[in-house]
């Protein structure tokens, strides 16, 4: 079993590599190539939290030692590294299926899906990492491995949008780093129950570590684009959609929103900073990003930019959740982790599909909100799709937005302080923006003005059969979410109790 979890890794990055070392020129035979090796890991790492978690210990977990037992290369799996790693298994076949589809006529289709399958192996490094050492180092190269996708295009947009990406990425690794240095100075880096702090060594530094803590928030934030560090997350959106959809609306981001997870409820541990002015600036940052998120997403016409901003706010959503430093609002930050995983990426699926179908069109791709005035009646798969994941967005009941925006809401309520129930409020501001931004485009797809001619959409039509398949099984997944939130909430609630 523990070889499992190295091949895990190893299988999809030595895979997507050998692509760029003998390049598969043949595009049915990468295509077969890559939803097999993907479809495998995926298939094995299902297999792996169905059969192994039960039973997960220490003694399960691989290491490789470098400089010492806090500074070694460990993976591990447990409650959270399962649900990160469901995540991205059960989406990343999907998005291989999509883009299949979406990349058919663009160039360097060899080198992105290279990259594209190394991104896997080292996504799910970071789910199952057993230390901060570990998930630092996998942290690191998931930008590296990101940022010719970012850039995939070439040209100068592109260009200054991977600049911009690494830019902040590497200001946020220094942060972290030093973060992570603070804490091995007084405590563990091995991920535990309550954090690895040593309360001895600790005592009469509290100020310190309190500032420790806050850099690796800020530090790993800029992957979960909280404010001032979310810009580079609206220009990513210049890349291919799959890239957009998958990785800058779920594995990046989670990955950023899974780093400080890591690190309060398991580095320097939800108790000791409960109370503290850390505290305090958590909630006031994550309650200020919600609102600007949504804020800005109502003034975005372009779409994809619409629905980055729209992740922009969601990620704060989950690290209020977490900034409560409580197991029920660790189970909500959790469940909305979820929540908005299947129902973003279904979002920007449809987004892609748009562009797609319109670039066929004798007056070009359509990009902007304003210029899908009844589609609706001509691509009835995308704007059904559409219309489900943002009625479950929004936090309509009884859709599985509403169970995770709804738990949050509550843990905020229980945590009482002022900030919180400022929180509070920002959740119920925002889903009423949520409701504003993505309903517009909705009604104007589904209700044209009176006299609308829909001559110039004439030859438009749903895509093809794969991204049509990839659309469906979102919805599909946001569907069934709402039938196993309760049950998730249960599991992850009794998993998240035993944190604090």
């Amino acid at each position: 079993m523990k070889i499992l979890l190295l091949l895990l890794i190893l299988v999809p990055f030595l895979g997507g590599l050998s692509m760029m070392v003998r390049p598969i020129e043949d595009t049915h035979r990468r295509n077969v190539y890559v939803m097999c090796l993907c479809s495998a890991v995926s298939v094995a790492a299902i297999a792996m939290l169905a059969a192994f978690l039960p039973t997960a210990s220490a003694a399960d977990t691989v290491f490789v030692r470098i400089f010492g037992e806090n500074f070694s290369i460990a993976l591990h799996i447990d409650g959270l590294s399962a649900v990160f790693v469901a995540i991205v298994a059960i989406l990343w076949p999907v998005t291989n299926l999509y883009a299949f589809e979406y990349m058919q006529h663009d160039h360097a289709q060899n080198r992105f899906f290279a990259f594209f399958t190394m991104t896997y192996g080292v996504v799910l490094g970071i789910a199952m990492s057993a230390n901060l050492f570990t998930l630092y180092l996998f942290y690191e190269l998931l930008t590296l491995c990101t940022l010719p996708l970012v850039m995939h295009e070439m040209d100068s947009i592109a260009r200054g949008a991977g600049i911009r990406y690494l830019v902040y990425s590497m200001s946020g690794a220094a942060l972290a780093f030093i973060s992570m240095m603070i804490l091995s100075s007084y405590g563990s880096l091995v991920f535990q129950s309550g954090g690895g702090l040593n309360r001895v060594l600790a005592s009469g530094h509290e100020d310190l570590l309190y500032a420790g803590f806050l850099m690796g928030f800020f530090g790993f934030g800029v992957k979960a684009a909280i404010f001032p560090f979310h810009g580079w997350l609206p220009a990513a959106g210049v890349a291919p959609t799959p890239v957009t959809a998958l990785l800058h609306a779920v594995a990046v981001v989670n990955a950023g929103i899974f780093a400080i997870l890591r690190l309060l409820y398991f580095g320097y541990g939800a108790s000791f900073l409960a109370g503290s002015f850390a505290q305090n600036v958590m909630l006031a940052v994550t309650s200020f990003t919600i609102i600007y998120g949504s804020t800005m997403a109502l003034r975005m016409q372009h779409l994809k930019r619409r629905l980055a901003y729209s992740t922009v706010s969601n990620l704060s959503y989950m690290l209020l959740g977490a900034a409560l430093c409580s197991g029920v609002g660790l189970t909500a930050a959790i469940l909305h982790m979820i929540a908005h995983s299947a129902l973003k990426i279904a979002l920007f699926f449809c987004a892609g599909a748009l562009l797609c179908r319109t670039e066929e069109m004798p007056q070009g791709v359509q990009e902007y909100v304003f210029q899908y005035t009844g589609y609706a009646k001509k691509t009835p798969a995308i704007f059904a799709v559409f219309t489900i994941a943002s009625l479950g967005l929004i936090g309509i009941p009884p859709l599985c937005g509403f169970t995770s925006k709804w738990a949050i809401a509550e843990a905020a309520v229980q945590q009482g302080s002022a900030l919180a129930i400022t929180g509070c409020a920002a959740l119920a501001v925002s889903a009423f923006l949520t409701g504003m931004y993505l309903l517009s485009l909705i009604l104007e797809a589904y209700f044209p003005p009176e006299g609308f001619d829909d001559t110039p959409l004439a030859e438009l039509t749903d895509p093809g059969f794969r991204m049509k398949t990839a659309l469906w099984i979102c919805a599909a997944l946001g569907l069934l979410l709402v039938l196993i939130m309760p049950l998730l909430q249960r599991v992850i609630g009794s998993f998240a109790a035993g944190l604090i």
